[in-house]
């Protein structure tokens, strides 16, 4: 079954118990829940859900990818697929894909987000694609032992084991640094 949209509203409600301060950030992500909105579909051009995958070694570094398309260094992640059950799975999948690590390394440090960002996306006309929004839902995940990162050339060309406090975006660096630092 896929993710639908009683999941993605439960998941934010449960993020907004632990983090009601980013309550505003998310109204348009439930207002579009409410007007009944597929926010599993990329073709859903108001917004759309994708995962994020924060993976922290042994050592609490985290993994950063380098993403060809935007030619810039990120946490693996991307849009769900059809056949996604839930979020953090949709994450795992991502993270699996992009870095090429055996699933069976990798263990979900926290069942809920330790973050949802919402961001636009400009448009893509390559792709067809107009402006949007997306509401990333990050989750943590811990490295249980060494595992090869076999990247996923077509999206991705490097990768780099960087500390948590390196992360851009401060509200996830806090957070983040709270569970791996």
């Amino acid at each position: 079954m896929a993710i639908t949209g009683e999941h993605i509203r439960d998941t934010i409600t449960t993020y907004l118990d632990a983090h009601p301060e980013d309550a505003d950030q998310l109204t348009v992500v439930l207002d579009l829940l409410d007007a009944g909105a597929d926010l599993t579909s990329r073709s859903e051009m108001r917004g759309h859900v994708t995962a994020g995958a924060v993976l922290a070694d042994q050592n609490g570094r985290v993994l950063h990818i380098h993403h060809n398309a935007l030619n810039k260094w990120l946490l693996p992640g991307g849009h769900v697929e059809d056949t996604d059950v839930d979020l953090a799975g949709a994450a795992l999948r991502e993270l699996v894909e992009e870095a090429g690590l055996d699933g069976g390394a990798v263990a979900l440090a926290e069942t809920q987000p330790v973050h949802i960002d919402v961001h636009p996306i400009p448009a893509n006309p390559a792709k067809g694609e107009g402006s949007h929004l997306h509401a990333d839902f990050r989750f943590v995940f811990r490295l249980d032992r060494d595992a090869a990162v076999t990247l996923q050339e077509e999206e991705v060309s490097g990768y780099a084991w960087k500390n948590p406090d390196t992360i851009a975006d401060g509200t996830l660096r806090g957070r983040v640094l709270s569970l791996v630092g």
